[in-house]
């Protein structure tokens, strides 16, 4: 361990950035931006706008409402058992991977509520149900509630999603256009794409082209995936490795991107759940220790904005008929560049997701 080279906290955070495209914009489309960003979080419907805006050049959030619409991609619960817009292969290969740990992990938190449910009664019958047409969360319960009437209607629609592929349909997840939830099979939405369960080696190869990089811990704390020590170690061959400033043994592509720690990283406007601070188990090469906690109020995550590539704040939006207001939060006093600064990507984002015709504006609450 002590002949690793080491990387500061600073290079980390330059090189995650780098293969989070928000050091500058890529040229990549949507659908090719969501693949190697191994899916977007979105358990809200405008968080994976917001997140191809701060790093797609030209982006127009109507190419990613057409790919939902054209179900190149879906929303569909994956990677630490939350809602992610995946590409379609994604959705199926991911969630294949992902869906026996949930399972166990997810039904024996919920197993006093399922008391003399049979799991594949509940599927069969679940199954059916959603693919007779779409069906919303609380259709789907009350469907399983005439079956198990006993059972708790919490853990009754936890089984389904956990034992089923399910995703959801538009119009939820377009721009400005969301409907409600409501869910059927991929094997109805998506015709069955030619998709197995993801490799376990391929996925942290992409994990790490993607977040890297990145320690064990790192990895099982994004895929919510537990013993990828012996995963590693048979990739070890193929990876190089580093030691950070705690320590750690940390993984890494040998052509992956790892910029000098002194290249400039712009301003950023991320949606709330990004990923970019959720797949790490060390989060400290994005989230300065002194605002860990800052982005969240009780289990609401908010809007962050990143100054010199790490959190610097928050942003807030308030949409009224025809006017939206970005209000920037900072958690310390700017500079006068810092603040030119975050004025430009703010116009930026205001642009590109107000509605056409409305006014907006920009108010710093320092």
């Amino acid at each position: 361990m002590d002949s690793l080279p080491p990387v500061s906290r600073r290079a980390l955070g330059r090189a995650t950035l780098a293969r989070q495209l928000l050091l500058r914009r890529s040229p990549l489309g949507a659908e090719e931006a969501v693949r190697h960003l191994v899916g977007l979080q979105g358990q809200n419907t405008k968080p994976p706008y917001y997140a191809l805006a701060a790093r797609l050049d030209g982006f127009r959030p109507e190419e990613l409402s057409a790919l939902m619409e054209s179900r190149a991609v879906v929303r569909t619960v994956s990677l630490r058992s939350t809602v992610h817009t995946h590409t379609a292969r994604d959705a199926v290969g991911l969630r294949r991977l992902v869906q026996a740990g949930a399972v166990e992990r997810e039904l024996s938190i919920f197993r006093k509520g399922l008391v003399g449910v049979d799991r594949d009664r509940l599927a069969a019958l679940a199954t059916a149900y959603v693919e007779e047409r779409p069906r919303t969360p609380k259709e789907l319960r009350d469907r399983l509630l005439r079956e198990w009437p006993d059972a708790d209607p919490l853990a009754l629609t936890v089984a389904a999603r956990c034992l089923l592929l399910l995703v959801q349909v538009t119009p939820r997840g377009l721009w400005r256009r969301s409907g409600r939830v409501a869910l059927t099979t991929s094997r109805v939405w998506l015709g069955e794409p030619d998709a197995e369960a993801a490799g376990i080696e391929e996925t942290v190869l992409r994990y790490l082209a993607a977040f890297g990089p990145a320690s064990v811990q790192d990895a099982q704390t994004w895929c919510r995936l537990t013993r990828l020590r012996p995963v590693f170690e048979r990739l070890r061959p193929r990876l190089l490795s580093f030691r950070d400033e705690s320590g750690t043994e940390l993984f890494d592509l040998p052509d992956a991107p790892r910029p000098d720690e002194d290249v400039p990283a712009p301003p950023r406007f991320l949606p709330e759940f990004d990923n970019l601070l959720l797949s790490h188990a060390d989060r400290t090469r994005i989230v300065p220790a002194a605002y860990k906690g800052r982005t969240w109020t009780v289990n609401q995550a908010h809007r962050v904005f990143l100054l010199d590539g790490t959190l610097a704040g928050l942003w807030h939006l308030e949409e009224t008929k025809g006017r939206t207001l970005l209000t920037v939060e900072p958690f310390a006093p700017l500079t006068r560049a810092d603040r030119a600064a975050l004025t430009d990507e703010a116009e930026r984002t205001l642009r590109l997701t107000a509605s056409e015709g409305d006014a907006y504006d920009l108010v710093f609450r320092e």
